[in-house]
């Protein structure tokens, strides 16, 4: 019963995505959080900065080691998997059918420039969500925290250096 109810979450969260990865982080952390607390707000953090730093879309990543976080098995990560990817899927079978018949369409361009707004709030809500006292262990993780905001914003240093960094800045903290 949890592999169906895993897929079915995955697939309404799949549905919805727009916007990206980090958009979706924010209804991911909804369900598997909040709803159904499967995992901890402390655990989704670490979800998300292992499906940061490792190969491929964070969405994807996320539901896949939820998957297998919930349930235990590699049968949950695929279920979690396949229900996150199947809605791009579909849609973009559906549109590459339907290109051609609306591609010169106001209506369907209106509604583009209307979902395109929301990404930026989406990608801020996730961002937010993830902002809670647990999340911070001590001045010390204020500190890479603000760091790395500093960095990014007005050096405009790329996620993978700030992860690397941070990483290290934990070593030297924490040893």
């Amino acid at each position: 019963m949890i592999y169906f109810q895993l897929f079915y979450v995955f697939f309404k969260i799949g549905l919805f995505s727009f916007g990206g990865g980090y958009a979706v982080l924010s209804l991911i952390q909804k369900d598997v959080v909040e709803n159904f607390h499967w995992i901890t707000t402390s655990e989704f953090t670490e979800i998300v900065a292992l499906s940061q730093i490792t190969p491929g879309p964070i969405a994807i990543n996320s539901a896949t080691y939820i998957g297998y976080r919930v349930t235990g098995s590699v049968l949950g990560s695929i279920f979690t998997t396949i229900g996150v990817v199947l809605p791009s899927f579909l849609v973009l079978f559906l549109m590459i059918l339907f290109i051609n018949k609306f591609k010169e369409s106001v209506i369907i361009e209106r509604a583009f420039k209307g979902l395109r707004i929301v990404v930026p709030g989406l990608i801020l809500a996730a961002g937010l969500s993830l902002l809670k006292p647990e999340n911070f262990i001590d001045f010390k993780s204020v500190i890479i925290f603000l760091l790395s905001i500093v960095l990014s914003l007005k050096w405009n240093i790329g996620v993978i250096p700030l992860i690397i960094g941070s990483g290290i800045l934990g070593i030297i903290f924490y040893m």
